[in-house]
């Protein structure tokens, strides 16, 4: 064999070594999935998603469902051939490990966080929606149960949840028309929609469950256009007012925004 030979071989092993490294060694991705949806004006296991003391509530009709992912844990091994056939499917994800799980080392530490999440999403819906409506957070209580549910990007569903039950439309009708919406997004106390991860995904979700129209933040319109499942209707908002003035034009036939 000569040396040129040989050195070829070597150089073959190596570059076959490296193959064989990249396919099977660990990388910091996770691969995400549509997740559940639950209607916010309904129960959740047996009891109300919203549940309102001091004020009296309406009877509504129709749906508003909040939307989420499911991804694998952090501490499972994602590998090369796991991320190609992710990138291919329309019904998977691959999203950057620290994009999923931005605070946490282990399963246990990362539902503790989504659990403050979740909570602190309840308290801004609540004063957003009260704010909205200008009703007094001292004399309503509002309380909140979604279980095996974490993060904050609830917040919008759960604040029209509210306005739906304390005041619908505001001249007698539902928010929802009858219709089943889902959607998602961040909300603060003052009633402003920020952006979420994994839209495309909540969007199938929604459509898999019975929704026909899917509020969305604006800033992820062309995310949620990406891979839009039949059927569903995109609205983009930007803060509670809007999502409730949309939603009243969708229910009377008027100009509705689009992505």
């Amino acid at each position: 064999m000569s040396a040129r030979t040989r050195a070829l071989a070597v150089c073959t092993a190596l570059v076959l070594a490296l193959l064989v490294i990249a396919v099977f060694a660990p990388l910091p991705y996770s691969l995400a999935y549509p997740g559940m949806t639950a209607n916010v004006l309904g129960d959740d296991k047996g009891k109300p998603v919203i549940t309102i003391t001091g004020a009296e509530t309406r009877k509504t009709s129709g749906q508003l469902r909040m939307t989420s992912i499911v991804a694998t844990g952090p501490e499972a091994d994602v590998h090369l051939p796991d991320l190609v056939k992710g990138w291919f499917r329309t019904d998977e994800a691959v999203m950057p490990r620290e994009a999923v799980y931005p605070v946490g080392e282990n399963t246990e530490e990362i539902a503790e966080h989504n659990a403050q999440q979740m909570r602190k999403s309840q308290d801004t819906a609540t004063s957003a929606a009260l704010g909205q409506l200008g009703r007094s957070t001292k004399d309503i209580e509002v309380k909140l149960s979604l279980a095996d549910v974490g993060g904050p990007s609830a917040g919008l569903m759960f604040a029209l949840g509210i306005v739906d039950k304390l005041d619908g439309d505001g001249a007698g009708h539902d928010l929802t028309g009858g219709r089943t919406i889902a959607g998602t997004g961040t909300i603060t106390a003052g009633g402003k929609v920020g952006a979420v991860g994994g839209v495309p995904l909540k969007t199938q979700a929604a459509r898999r469950d019975g929704a026909t129209v899917f509020l969305v933040p604006r800033k992820e319109c062309a995310d949620a256009r990406a891979e839009l499942p039949k059927g569903m209707r995109l609205i983009p908002v930007s803060t509670l007012d809007g999502a409730v003035d949309a939603l009243k034009a969708l229910r009377t036939g008027d100009k509705v925004p689009s992505c």
